[in-house]
């Protein structure tokens, strides 16, 4: 598999492929998506928060980007490497990987080899160049507070931040961008080997369509399949989260609008990609602009609520956000910050 940059456009109907695709490959992250965006009822964005430091939500709002980080670097020491123990687990069944390679191979002949063969070339690169931006899920009942779990989790003793986006259902810019987004699953190896047969028929029931679209694009498919599921599989003790994850894969699949740079976080200095949220960068990615997506800020626990609220209603006017003053809140959860 060639390094590939996606500069060319993309259109609604490449992203409408790209959902049957999901549907097919990767059912569980679809039910997901379905029943976060609620889209039988006409909702078309979600609402997701990053909960991080003061300091980096700060960058956030002056910079209008936001970073990706090696999985590496993650607090789960565990990261990628979870997934695909689990994925090992299943096709190191003889019968499990035979009725797997069997659905793929009857779209197009020893397609299924290829595709394990390119995984299994790229898996170094997938476990050391993996970059992701973390989010959770935002629920209506934490506009006013946040969530306790997650304060205590994330921004250390540093005054910490809740960044609260509407993020759009159908968006054309993470093509543009190279990246893939997608609701993390806390399932355990029984569940996930059952959505791994959920697949293998979905495969075989969709074999005419998936045969049209020739080898190397099934091949491209099924990789994207298993690069999601060794990404976005964490321990169950984790589902409190409600994690969402952006990837970024640079040296598989690159974009002339993401840049990089070396930063030091705690203390550690790393490779991070910058993930534009301003549409003065393109109109590729307008719909992702700051100033459209961002719907509200919650100080955490804090010793210092009024000035940071100042601060931050202050940013937040110079980077352009109508009604400043009225999208931060400061969270009233009665713990020491």
């Amino acid at each position: 598999m060639e390094n590939t940059s996606i500069n060319a456009a993309v259109t609604p109907e490449i992203l409408e492929q790209g959902i049957r695709l999901a549907e097919i490959m990767m059912p569980h992250a679809m039910r997901q998506t379905r029943a976060f965006f609620q889209r039988e009822s006409g909702q078309t964005h979600g609402r997701l928060v990053h909960y991080t430091s003061a300091e980096a939500a700060l960058n956030i709002i002056r910079t209008k980007r936001f970073w990706m980080r090696n999985t590496n670097c993650m607090s789960d020491y565990r990261e990628v490497q979870h997934g695909v123990d689990i994925l090992n687990a299943f096709f190191n069944d003889p019968a499990k990987k035979k009725s797997f390679v069997e659905a793929l191979d009857g779209c197009v002949p020893d397609v299924a080899f290829e595709a394990f063969s390119v995984f299994n070339n790229w898996w170094s690169d997938i476990r050391l160049r993996s970059y992701i931006a973390c989010l959770s899920e935002h629920q209506d009942n934490e506009d006013r507070n946040g969530r306790l779990s997650m304060w205590r989790a994330f921004g250390g003793t540093a005054t910490r931040i809740a960044i609260v986006l509407k993020v759009p259902y159908l968006s054309l810019s993470i093509l543009a961008l190279s990246v893939t987004f997608s609701p993390v699953a806390y399932l355990s190896q029984p569940a996930v080997h059952e959505v791994m047969e959920e697949i293998i028929a979905n495969i075989s029931a969709n074999r005419e369509y998936l045969r049209g679209l020739g080898r190397d694009s099934l091949v491209q498919l099924v990789f994207r399949t298993l690069l999601s599921s060794v990404v976005c599989l964490k321990h169950e003790g984790f589902h409190e989260e409600k994690e969402w994850r952006a990837i970024h894969t640079p040296h598989m699949w690159s974009s002339r609008l993401m840049e990089s740079s070396t930063e030091i976080v705690g203390g550690v200095p790393q490779i991070v990609y910058k993930v534009p949220l301003d549409a003065k960068v393109s109109d590729e990615i307008a719909d992702l602009d700051f100033t459209e997506i961002v719907d509200r800020l919650i100080i955490g626990p804090t010793s210092y609520p009024w000035p940071i609220y100042e601060a931050l209603v202050g940013e937040l006017t110079k980077a352009g956000v109508a009604d400043a003053s009225e999208r931060v809140l400061i969270s009233e959860i009665p713990i020491r910050g």
